[in-house]
């Protein structure tokens, strides 16, 4: 059974996914807003929020939604969205592009443990930690 983050906006939820498809390459952009549920109460039904959402990123799925139309909720905090990439070019990309209008909370680098390692919070609130397998110098 799979572990599959699932992360809260205040509005900005189809925005965020749909740069998270585009930034990591992903499939399955699926999303319903609160105005598209069956009996949406008032409030709802004129509500461009996102009821779920969710992305296919490499063999895993991320999913989000808006809090519900009225609810304030609490920015996303104590938590990260770990992506390992194939290679320290893949994840300098990465790591850039969520950096743009973003806050870098570790700058990307090599390290002991991984080529290329570094964490930001992007441009919605999402913390990521970005990385590389180590070089075990084991041949295919």
């Amino acid at each position: 059974m799979p572990t599959m983050p699932y992360l809260h906006f205040q509005g900005h939820c189809a925005e965020a996914l749909t740069t998270y498809a585009t930034i990591f390459g992903g499939t399955g952009l699926q999303m319903m807003r609160y105005a598209e549920g069956p009996g949406a109460p008032p409030g709802w039904a004129d509500s461009p929020r996102i009821m779920h959402g969710q992305v296919t990123l490499g063999d895993g799925t991320l999913m989000a939604s808006d809090y519900p139309p009225g609810v304030e909720g609490a920015a996303q905090a104590g938590f990260s969205v770990m992506q390992t990439a194939p290679d320290v070019a893949t994840a300098r990309s990465l790591f850039d592009r969520l950096a743009a209008g973003g806050t870098v909370i570790d700058a990307f680098k090599p390290t002991f443990f991984s080529p290329g390692f570094g964490m930001v919070q992007d441009r919605f609130g999402t913390h990521w930690i970005i990385s590389t397998l180590p070089d075990t110098g084991a041949q295919p």
